[in-house]
């Protein structure tokens, strides 16, 4: 999947595994999800299996001009017991955020899905502090659904998070090309 102008999705490679154990090592290099230490060889275990394209899970790379920014992710459940839907995620590096990546990134990721898999709905959710994440999500044709009390543990307590969705039906963005990093 590419936007036409540099910024792509594209399957994991064995070189992307160092960046993803960045992610798992790296005190809040992942931002408000940080959670602690986690095994740094999970990600080698998890390339070995599947590559990371597993049937209802899975994660690409989202790549600008050859270089590999972060990652989406998608994992797939269930609404009453027939509904299947996606619930997305990404991850960019620090230098390469506030670029308007992470929009277009999940925006080719939705249009992935939909046109790959026959789930009428796609969701995401973010921390209510994240206002660039919200903005983001909207800019890739998000709605906001609402609230979801006490939904996740973080530095010690229960914290909210709002709840964002995109059906098949809603219109898609329209993907502007992604700006050239100023010249140093």
């Amino acid at each position: 999947m590419t936007d036409g102008d540099g910024l792509r999705l594209r399957p994991v490679v064995e070189s992307d595994l160092e960046m993803f154990r960045r992610f798992l090592t790296e005190p809040y290099l992942v931002g408000l999800d940080w959670s602690g230490f986690k095994d740094a060889q999970q990600p080698a275990r998890r390339f070995a299996q599947d590559g990371y394209l597993g049937e209802r899970d899975g994660r690409l790379i989202v790549d600008v001009r050859g270089q590999a920014c972060g990652l989406v992710s998608y994992r797939q459940g269930v609404y009453s017991g027939m509904a299947t839907y996606w619930e997305i995620g990404i991850v960019l590096l620090p230098q390469w955020r506030g670029m308007g990546i992470g929009w277009r990134a999940q925006a080719l990721l939705a249009d992935y899905l939909f046109s790959h898999s026959p789930a009428q709905r796609i969701q995401a959710g973010t921390h209510p502090e994240n206002a660039a994440e919200q903005k983001s999500l909207v800019k890739a044709g998000f709605q906001l659904e609402g609230v979801v009390r006490a939904c996740e543990f973080r530095d010690g307590a229960w914290r909210d998070g709002y709840l964002y969705s995109r059906l098949r039906d809603d219109p898609a963005p329209t993907i502007t090309p992604v700006p050239h990093p100023p010249a140093t």
